[in-house]
């Protein structure tokens, strides 16, 4: 625990980005299993979205170099992209009437954009793969 609140105070563009992460992971799983077409369900999702879209936008600022990357921009930061190209397109959709787009699309960012981008950003070679490693030693 020591290590998240050393991750605050040194790194809080990280600490940032990991609280819009989770929160957008544990959110998203929520919107997912409920009713859709709900007023709370566009509530929700409209929360996600900024939960998203903050989760993007603080990992263009966050750089790695020491793995394989390209200026500090590693492999992961192509989730980055995906999620700012796809995240406005599932909005159009659903404000098209394009349902099944819409639910298809919002699907696959909370698949890639939560649960694949988390478990890459928790390998051991990245900052919070050792962060939650230390939790466990």
């Amino acid at each position: 625990m020591t290590r998240f609140i050393t991750l605050m105070h040194d790194k809080p563009l990280v600490f940032l980005h990991l609280v819009a992460a989770l929160a957008a992971l544990l959110l998203g799983l929520t919107i997912l299993t409920r009713r859709k077409g709900t007023f709370s369900h566009r509530t929700l999702g409209w929360a996600w979205v900024t939960l998203m879209a903050a989760a993007a936008l603080s990992s263009v600022f966050i750089r790695d170099y020491r793995i394989p990357n390209i200026a500090g921009y590693t492999p992961i930061h192509l989730l980055t992209l995906t999620v700012a190209v796809l995240l406005p397109l599932a909005i159009w959709w659903i404000r098209r009437g394009n349902v099944s787009g819409h639910r298809r699309m919002m699907t696959g960012l909370y698949i890639g954009g939560c649960v694949v981008a988390g478990l890459f950003a928790l390998a051991p070679a990245r900052l919070l793969g050792r962060a939650a490693a230390s939790l466990f030693v």
